[in-house]
């Protein structure tokens, strides 16, 4: 069956998966022993089209995520009007960072120095939060996402310096053949040890459509939620 893409019927469609998504963060943060609410949520709408940004917003979705470039420009542009935020996720080459921090709210994807300064170039007349992307993947993995947490401490000196960059917190996503909560559990060890020199940074975003229960177990203050809120992903046409 084809996933419609507007209309009421795909209002109810994102309605009813939103409350899903919703009633297992708040079952998982009462879990953990933690407050009502002290989970966000960010929903990542990558190959799903603007209108149904609009839909999410409609519905109470204030984050949303993207992970290319291209796609993330004009879906911001469409949805101006909008009161959302918008959290660019994904690998970030450095000769896209500038134009990615002309419009991102928070990048979450600052894995090396080279990206800070052309981040803060582009972010020049406003103000861009930034999360620290650290790698759980064991060293010399193919395709290994994120700083070595070794590095993290330069990282977070780059963006202390950067004019226009705020350091918020840190980001990570479990590696792909382990258990999640093993692997969320060495990131809270990480971020504890972050936060000892750095306590501004208390966002910690972790967790996923299919694992956001171990990572809030963990501690973490955001999940990015795409398949379990929009449904099987699609090519933009």
């Amino acid at each position: 069956m084809s996933v419609p893409s507007t209309g009421e019927e795909r209002r109810a469609e994102l309605a009813a998966n939103l409350a899903q998504v919703r009633a297992r963060i708040a079952a998982a943060t009462a879990a953990a022993g933690r407050p009502e609410g002290d989970v966000d949520l960010v929903v990542v709408t990558k190959f799903f089209p603007a209108s149904d940004v609009r839909l999410l917003a409609g519905l109470g979705v204030t984050d949303v995520g993207e992970n290319r470039h291209q796609e993330a420009e004009a879906k911001a542009a469409e949805s101006r009007d909008l009161a959302l935020r918008w959290h660019y996720i994904g690998g970030l080459q450095s000769n896209k960072a500038a134009a990615v921090a002309a419009y991102a709210d928070v990048v979450e994807s600052v894995d090396r120095p080279k990206l800070v300064g052309a981040l803060d170039r582009g972010a020049a007349g406003r103000s861009v939060d930034v999360l620290l992307q650290v790698s759980l993947d064991p060293p010399g993995r193919d395709g290994r996402a994120g700083a070595d947490p070794a590095e993290l401490p330069v990282l977070a000196a780059a963006v202390g310096d950067a004019e226009h960059l705020n350091l918020r917190g840190l980001m990570a996503v479990a590696p792909l053949g382990e258990d999640p909560a093993a692997a969320f559990d060495r990131l809270a060890r990480i971020w504890h040890d972050f936060l000892v020199d750095h306590p501004e940074a208390t966002v910690l975003s972790a967790g996923m459509s299919g694992d956001l229960e171990q990572a809030i177990a963990a501690g973490a203050t955001h999940v990015r939620v795409g398949s379990a809120v929009l449904g099987s992903r699609r090519t933009l046409k």
